[in-house]
């Protein structure tokens, strides 16, 4: 018995192949405007669906299914007599099959200086209505959106293998597409950061491993079209596949990277620094984030914001690292890192920083938390010197480095630094005084530890921090400020004769 297909695509690759093996499996193709035209000019024998509709397409082509001789062949159901009856009175034919794949209005709005007129032409009503409606119907007809499962909709059907399980999964693609495809036109024209209605949609880019451990599944998923400036658009160059775990530190160093103008080098371990440098070089700049922490380097993941060269990859090559991320990497420098057969080596050849529109989300059992990112940088001109002793310039800078370095700790932070490299670095403790204290343990023994100042993420509740640093030789300290106890901490630095500079701005990284 014949079948009827409707065709309706925007992307037209194999459209005519597949419809020739649909006429050969008796289906009757349908089509409309540019696919018609498409068909046709491949051999295909299809009629234009005006023959159905008995309606010519109008408005530039906005209406031309919107029409019950086509959704009604498509939501009756084959089992309701009412609805088979109501077919046949309207002289209305059922539709078997529908293959529709949607305007490009991603393709639209990734075009330089597009218009929103432009952007409007391209979004589907019609299409996105029949996949809808087939979908919904789909115990009684087959729906196709995705052109690479053209080869699999004939195996199953040569293969007698369409029964609900196959047309179910056929049916949740459609809703899956539809809703990313509104997801997408929602951002577009949306200037709230905050809607009533929040609506994400993600591409799957890649199948981890595992999650964080073994026992857990995971997968990599990407914004459609993703940020210049991330992970997303990253080349990896070399290396064995990135784990759960690897993604999530290397986008801690991309972000941390993006904040530094001059040469500099980041080291990650469990999203957070354990090495931060820069300097006049690159291969000084790595030499200061190594030498922040020799031993939690490794096994890490190491960001450069400048070309690798040779004189770099041969200190990288030593040590065990897990990715290597940078602009780019000379060839000799290159060469000499692939012969190590797992390290990853990636590029981000855009360093643009973050998009200041960009939001940040954490998943939570039951919703999402979202919030603007922190790009937010304190000047020194703009501290605060609330005790009687003044900082001298190399004191400046280096709490400027301080507190830049700080923000990207997760919280409780406090680092140890001179003016372009950590020291030591507290982090994660859940008070204050035991992360000043492995800071300031990491750091005493490094040559530079007398020009070393203290950074602190948000403000002293007590004076034990300021007490403990002015008793380990630290001459100054930055922190936010705002604690009903500053009086406490200010006094306590007079009385040790060190600088305390507040900022009045908290760097929490939960």
């Amino acid at each position: 018995m014949t079948k009827l297909a409707v065709l309706s695509v925007s992307d037209k690759r194999g459209i005519s192949d597949f419809a020739k093996q649909l006429i050969q499996r008796d289906f009757k193709i349908v089509s409309t405007g540019g696919t018609f035209e498409e068909l046709k000019k491949n051999g295909v024998d299809a009629t234009p669906v005006e023959d159905i509709t008995h309606f010519k397409e109008m408005l530039d082509g906005r209406v031309k299914t919107l029409h019950p001789n086509v959704f009604g062949g498509i939501l009756a159901k084959r089992d309701n007599p009412k609805h088979m009856k109501q077919l046949k009175e309207n002289h209305i034919s059922t539709i078997d099959l529908v293959c529709v794949n949607l305007y490009p209005f991603k393709a639209t709005i990734q075009k330089p200086n597009v218009s929103e007129d432009d952007a409007l032409e391209n979004i589907d009503i019609g299409g996105p209505s029949m996949l809808r409606a087939a979908a919904k119907n789909y115990h009684d007809v087959f729906v196709i959106t995705d052109p690479s499962d053209y080869k699999d909709f004939i195996e199953h059907y040569d293969q007698k293998d369409t029964g609900d399980t196959y047309r179910h999964h056929l049916a949740a693609k459609v809703f899956q597409t539809t809703a990313a495809y509104d997801a997408l036109i929602s951002k577009y024209l949306s200037n709230d950061p905050f809607p009533d209605k929040l609506t994400l949609t993600y591409e799957k880019a890649d199948v981890m491993r595992y999650g964080e451990n073994s026992h857990q599944k995971a997968a990599y998923y990407k914004e459609p079209i993703p940020e210049t400036f991330s992970l997303a658009n990253a080349k990896k160059l070399h290396g064995k596949k990135i784990s759960y775990n690897n993604m999530c530190d290397a986008d801690a160093a991309l972000r941390i990277i993006s904040e530094y103008k001059e040469p500099a080098v980041v080291a990650v371990k469990h999203r957070s620094p354990c090495g931060i440098g820069t300097d006049d070089t690159l291969y000084k700049a790595w030499r200061r984030a190594y030498e922040s922490d020799t031993m939690s380097i490794f096994g890490g993941i190491v960001a450069f914001n400048r070309t690798v060269d040779l004189d770099v990859a041969k200190d990288l090559h030593k040590i065990f690292l897990e990715i290597v991320i940078a602009p780019k990497f000379s060839d000799d420098a290159y060469k000499l890192l692939a012969e190590k057969k797992n390290i990853r080596l990636m590029t981000v050849e855009d360093f643009t920083g973050i998009d200041p529109h960009h939001m940040d989300e954490v998943s939570l059992l039951g919703g999402i938390l979202r919030q603007t990112p922190d790009l937010t940088y304190e000047a020194p001109s703009t501290f605060k010197i609330v005790t009687k002793a003044q900082p001298t310039d190399e004191q400046m800078k280096a709490m400027a480095f301080g507190q830049h370095a700080v923000k990207n700790v997760k919280s409780n932070a406090v680092v140890v630094t001179t003016g372009n490299e950590t020291l030591g670095i507290g982090a994660g403790q859940p008070n204050r005084i035991d992360s000043a204290k492995i800071a300031i343990h990491k750091a005493i023994n490094k040559p530079d530890y007398n020009h070393a100042v203290m950074a602190s993420d948000a403000f002293f509740p007590m004076d034990d921090c300021v007490k403990y640093a002015a008793t380990h030789d630290i001459k100054a300290i930055v922190e936010p400020g705002g604690s009903i106890r500053d009086k406490d901490s200010i006094k306590m630095a007079d009385h040790y004769g060190i600088v305390l500079a507040f900022t009045g701005v908290r760097h929490f990284k939960h």
